[in-house]
């Protein structure tokens, strides 16, 4: 090896005393003897060399990278999710790009022509738009919303989330429920968390009532709830949010009214956000099983056999008690 250049397989096949063909094999994870793994692994680690991955993957014509583009990193959910993702793609032995794109189909628009530029082996996208143009070149798969026929979707149970949660609030002795929902501009799977709830009050006989907030602020929700609360008494006692972001701004507004939670009203959330990463969520709420999600989506865009299934994988989710329920209060 010459003094200074970077070490290459056949210098670690010198050093290690063995074949090409030996060193080969022990990188492309191929089983070989234990004494020659360790005799490549100790001169390679002596060497420092280190195996070019991208340059093996460019080989095979794929760069062994896959794009992830979400709407924000502000959200819990959506830097959790891209967490799980970039965890899920390294233990299959790819690297991720993330792109964060703006508000709008031409933003989204633009991370899918930057992704394949990079020619990325293939998109998971959390799309805001119903238009999002599909690649020919790159496989694609979505979260949360489903936008054409041949292009995967991988999702939470959604409805059954919703009916879960009203099921719980009935459970917990609510006789008033409310439902309040942010809706995005396109129709997406969580806009079926509302429909959900909506289906088990019916079901059970249960009064209730929905608010559903399209500016995707909020701002009409928190207005929706102060009117009904001017007179410090509310006309509810139990509420589901569509988030958990939503119900702490909703947990806030009912207190800042005199109104004790979970003792007068009670709160179920959905996603299962954490503080700050512990173990205490910011609600009771429906937890979407993240990692699961990562995995299937990652499965999906790296399928092997070049197919894109027409496909929704919807995988169930779970209630847990989180301080703005009864049961969440020690006796």
């Amino acid at each position: 090896m010459k003094k200074g250049s970077m070490p290459t397989m056949k210098d670690v096949a010198q050093e290690a005393g063995v074949s090409l063909g030996t060193v080969s094999k022990v990188f492309n994870g191929i089983p070989v003897g234990k004494m020659y793994q360790q005799q490549v692994q100790e001169a390679a680690a002596r060497l420092g060399y280190r195996l070019n991955r991208y340059a093996r993957g460019l080989k095979s014509g794929k760069t062994l990278t896959v794009a992830l583009i979400l709407p924000s990193l502000q959200t819990q959910f959506f830097s959790t999710l891209a967490q799980k993702i970039c965890e899920s793609l390294r233990e299959r032995e790819r690297q991720m790009l993330l792109f964060i794109a703006q508000p709008g189909m031409e933003s989204e628009q633009d991370c899918m022509r930057r992704a394949v530029e990079h020619q990325v082996d293939g998109v998971i996208a959390v799309t805001y738009s119903d238009d999002l143009r599909k690649n020919s070149q790159v496989r694609l798969v979505t979260i949360d919303r489903l936008i054409a026929p041949d292009v995967p979707c991988v999702s939470s149970d959604n409805y059954g989330g919703g009916q879960m949660a009203a099921q719980k609030l009935i459970e917990l002795g609510c006789k008033r429920l409310l439902g309040v929902h942010i809706a995005c501009a396109a129709s997406s799977e969580p806009d079926k968390r509302i429909d959900g709830f909506c289906f088990a009050c019916r079901s059970a006989g249960v009064e209730f009532s929905v608010c559903v907030d399209n500016q995707q602020q909020g701002e009409q929700i928190i207005s929706f709830l102060e009117q009904r609360l001017r007179d410090g008494t509310p006309d509810f006692d139990g509420i589901f949010c569509s988030n958990d972001d939503l119900a702490y701004r909703v947990g806030s507004v009912l207190r800042e009214h005199g109104v004790k939670v979970p003792e007068q009203v009670q709160i179920i959330g959905y996603d299962g956000v954490k503080k700050f990463e512990g173990r205490d969520l910011f609600c009771s709420t429906m937890i979407q099983p993240v990692k699961e999600m990562a995995d299937t989506a990652v499965d999906l865009v790296l399928n092997s056999d070049g197919t894109s299934p027409s496909i929704l994988a919807c995988l169930p989710v779970s209630y847990m008690a989180g301080g703005t329920t009864k049961d969440s209060v020690q006796p």
